[in-house]
């Protein structure tokens, strides 16, 4: 009998929805801290802030048999005042970054989310190697910020593109790419 090493298996699917139970959270947590904490060191500590106490935490999750196992992406939204909404903290873990969409995946969710809620404009400060993904994904640059030492572009998205989401917890599943 073999023993089948499952330490480099990568889910063929995916669930993309809001963070409703306490694994969920405590996945996307982990995920941020290590993320911006330990790969990119953007942070000292921990990368928590006011807006999380406010912020609806979207994920990504990996499935097992069908099954959610594992948080492997994520992204917060919050409402900054009326109908003006920020996306912040889009983390993917590094395993999963060439295997699929799980970004766009999670921008897509974050904005529809924010559209469902009355949103008029969405806003996100993104890394500048991060700007052609969003701009494939209709957005457009505004300027060019320094945050946390590292320099953003503020973006804004192009609502047209996001239809209106009501209840995030529903969510989709997501497939990898093959090759």
């Amino acid at each position: 009998m073999s023993i089948v090493d499952h330490s480099s298996f990568i889910s063929p699917e995916f669930i993309i929805r809001a963070a409703t139970e306490n694994w969920e959270q405590t996945g996307a947590a982990r995920l941020r801290h290590q993320v911006f904490v330990e790969e990119q060191k953007i942070f000292v500590g921990n990368d928590h802030d006011e807006i999380d106490r406010t912020a609806i935490p979207l994920v990504a999750i990996a499935t097992l048999a069908a099954e959610p196992a594992d948080v492997v992406g994520t992204v917060r939204i919050h409402q900054s005042t009326p109908r003006v909404w920020w996306g912040s903290r889009l983390a993917v873990a590094p395993e999963y970054r060439r295997v699929g969409r799980l970004g766009a995946e999670l921008i897509r969710l974050a904005v529809s989310t924010a559209n469902g809620c009355g949103c008029h404009e969405f806003n996100a400060h993104v890394q500048l190697q991060n700007v052609p993904l969003f701009r494939r994904l209709h957005w457009e640059p505004v300027a060019e910020v320094n945050l946390h030492g590292v320099p953003h572009m503020h973006m804004l998205a192009s609502l047209a593109h996001y239809p209106a989401i009501c209840d995030p917890a529903t969510g989709w599943f997501s497939r990898a790419r093959r090759g």
